[in-house]
């Protein structure tokens, strides 16, 4: 009996110093950043769900949508954390084939608006898989590019990654969806950045990317993308048709002044003037309602998540762990970089949504799953830091 209770002991105490030691490595302050921003975001839907006049709590209120796809989000964050990330790198390969699976079945089941196919219905709801696929393409390429570190100066090292990023970037633009496609783009350059590229090497991709523009403009991208990518240049001169979007939302972001008009109180919003305003442009709603100081403490904490994802990867002995954390800080940035750019009329409109604060399930749980891979990586550095 007594040796039962020793070994018994012991357990217990292996165990507490094991809950210990994982609890020391979680990042706290990543998931605050990530938690605060949710609220903001919330607080985005609660407001749009007023303005149309609707109940906070009603049936298929954006509000409720929102509360509903922040729970599921926290469930994957928490599975994704508590998994262990090694597992990915035996899993990379058939998550690969996931991601094309998925972005093939949005093309042949999706949906959207001028014939567009990006969302699926998936019980009763819409859900964007080009989302989750960002999250498996950071896989894919940190998976890659970790077990080459040392020999990415090479050029068969770098177009190998461009082979994988190929095919789902191909598929995205096939929907037709301008905006996530440039977000590949992002992550990849992001990746091969910190993962020591040859910049001679990633000079001659931006080269020829630019040599490409004229052959893109004339046979890839249709009209109302073209209307988009220049009417940021002169929006006055088309106010009733494509300048429409970018003249209402810099109205939006001027009238909120330094402290805005308050929750619920924007003009824009309840007189139905901005169109899409709960999706892509739900920053002017923000600024307009919170102010510019209120704008300032959500880029302020943007930045602050940023950090605390680039802090993880400069910490992790794993070389996948330090890529898959260049590649979602990339994704991030890029999307808030462009997503407020095109807001204020500094960026062409493309349609790329702002992480946490717009209104979309597939963005905040693709998110969720690719914060909780790298509080997975945290836990087991076995290295404690607030």
């Amino acid at each position: 009996m007594g040796v039962l209770n020793a070994r018994e002991a012991r357990v217990a105490d292996w165990t507490s110093r094991s809950i210990s030691a994982i609890w020391r490595a979680f990042d706290l302050q990543l998931t605050t950043y990530a938690v605060l921003l949710t609220c903001f975001g919330l607080a985005m839907a609660y407001s749009n769900t007023v303005a149309s006049g609707g109940g906070a709590l009603e049936t298929g209120s954006v509000f409720l949508r929102g509360l509903l796809w922040t729970g599921v989000a926290l469930l994957v964050f928490t599975i994704a954390a508590a998994f262990d990330y090694h597992w990915l790198k035996t899993l990379t390969w058939p998550l690969y084939v996931i991601q094309l699976a998925l972005l093939a079945l949005t093309l042949v089941a999706g949906n959207g608006v001028g014939g567009a196919s990006r969302w699926v219905n998936v019980l009763g709801l819409q859900f964007q898989f080009s989302e989750l696929a960002k999250i498996l393409m950071i896989v894919m390429l940190a998976n890659y590019l970790g077990a080459r570190q040392g020999r990415l100066d090479s050029l068969g090292a770098i177009l190998g990654a461009c082979l994988l990023a190929i095919p789902p970037w191909v598929l995205v633009m096939v929907q037709p969806d301008l905006g996530t496609s440039l977000v590949f783009a992002a992550i990849l350059v992001g990746m091969l950045f910190i993962g020591g590229a040859s910049l001679r090497w990633l000079g001659a991709m931006a080269l020829s990317g630019l040599a490409a523009l004229p052959f893109v403009w004339t046979y890839v991208l249709l009209d109302y993308q073209k209307e988009r990518l220049t009417s940021f240049l002169d929006p006055l001169s088309d106010v009733q048709d494509a300048g429409y979007q970018l003249f209402q939302s810099q109205i939006a972001v001027g009238s909120g002044g330094w402290l805005g008009k308050g929750l619920t109180n924007s003009t824009q919003n309840q007189l139905d003037f901005l169109p899409v305003q709960t999706t892509d442009f739900v920053f002017a709603i923000l600024a307009e309602e919170l102010g510019f100081v209120g704008a300032l403490v959500v880029i302020g904490l943007f930045i602050a998540l940023l950090w605390r994802i680039l802090v993880a990867g400069w910490r992790s002995r794993d070389p996948f762990g330090t890529l898959f954390a260049a590649g979602l800080a990339s994704m991030l940035l890029f999307q808030l970089f462009v997503n407020v750019g095109m807001v204020t009329g500094i960026m062409p409109i493309t349609g790329i949504p702002l992480p946490f604060i717009t209104h979309g399930g597939a963005s905040l749980i693709s998110i969720a799953l690719g914060l909780g891979i790298l509080q997975s990586i945290n836990i087991r550095q076995g290295r404690a830091e607030w």
